[in-house]
């Protein structure tokens, strides 16, 4: 029974990864040949996940209500906090970098993040520095100096708007990482992240209302591909991914969470024909080792 849950679990954290993987891609192939404009995309990914995850929490816990973290004022302020600098700005700054580059290159900086986050404690003398330290960032700064440059120190090879805005992403990242364990403590994680997407999602409508698609951009490839890339990629990804720790522990699901940036790379390169250059191939590796390295360190979690 014991290895029979512990299977569901790791089919639940590989799945979840998997369309997170994927649904960078296929918003990548979206903005490319679809045309489909990546404001409007953002608010429709929000709102509609957001909706998702508070159905399926509701269902999950038919006696609970949904409103619960607006009974406290506090829990209120953190959410809105949450909401706007870090769901908001992961979500806008990600799929920008895509937009500008592609989703490999885009995911890769984004799963810089922990290092950020090394960093952050360090400098607020809440840990110390240690070698682990010292390598992580040493393999991020080779692995990422190769992938934007591919050794070159003269040009990037990748446009410098989808390394600004990935930078923003990992560092929106970190943020959302580190300030979203204040209203965990709380409350559910899908009830927080159902919220944070819905009120996100809602001040994007300002800019992007979710009814200003036109009706004649839609065929079967772009229901198809913005069904999978709102539904699986954002809503289910993470009710998987939240689901499995149900039956592993969050290091083994965060070690399997690795497979994300493997399936956006792989995807765009054999799908969306996305090539790589030999040093670029080299930082990608490196940055693939320092993601392992930072799921499999056995330190107690900072």
């Amino acid at each position: 029974m014991e290895n029979k849950q512990r299977l569901i679990g790791i089919v639940l954290a590989i799945l979840g990864a998997s369309f997170w993987g994927l649904g960078g891609t296929v918003s990548d192939y979206l903005f490319r040949h679809q045309n489909v404009d990546i404001n409007w995309y953002v608010t429709a990914r929000l709102l509609v996940s957001g909706l998702i995850l508070l159905f399926i929490f509701k269902l999950l816990n038919p006696k609970l209500t949904i409103f619960s973290i607006f009974h406290n004022i506090q829990s209120t302020i953190q959410l809105f906090i949450f909401s706007i600098f870090g769901m908001l700005l992961v979500q806008y700054s990600y799929m920008a970098s895509i937009n500008y580059g592609n989703a490999a290159v885009a995911t890769l900086l984004q799963y810089i993040a922990p290092v950020y986050i090394i960093i952050w404690f360090v400098l607020r003398k809440k840990a110390n520095f240690k070698l682990f330290d010292l390598i992580a960032m040493l393999l991020t700064i080779s692995g990422t100096f190769l992938l934007l440059t591919n050794g070159s120190t003269h040009n990037l090879v990748v446009p410098s708007s989808s390394v600004i805005w990935g930078i923003i992403s990992g560092l929106s990242l970190a943020f959302y990482t580190i300030y979203a364990s204040r209203l965990l403590v709380k409350f559910p994680a899908i009830l927080v992240v159902g919220w944070a997407m819905i009120i996100s999602g809602l001040l994007m409508n300002f800019k992007a209302p979710i009814w200003q698609f036109s009706i004649t951009q839609l065929n079967f490839a772009n229901v198809s591909y913005l069904t999978f890339g709102i539904i699986f990629g954002t809503a289910m990804a993470f009710f998987f991914f939240i689901k499995s720790l149900n039956y592993l522990s969050a290091k083994e699901t965060t070690l399997f969470g690795t497979i994300e940036p493997v399936m956006a790379i792989v995807a765009s390169a054999f799908w969306l024909k996305v090539s790589f250059l030999p040093y670029q191939s080299l930082g990608i590796l490196l940055i693939i080792i320092l993601i392992l390295t930072l799921s499999l360190k056995k330190e107690q979690e900072r």
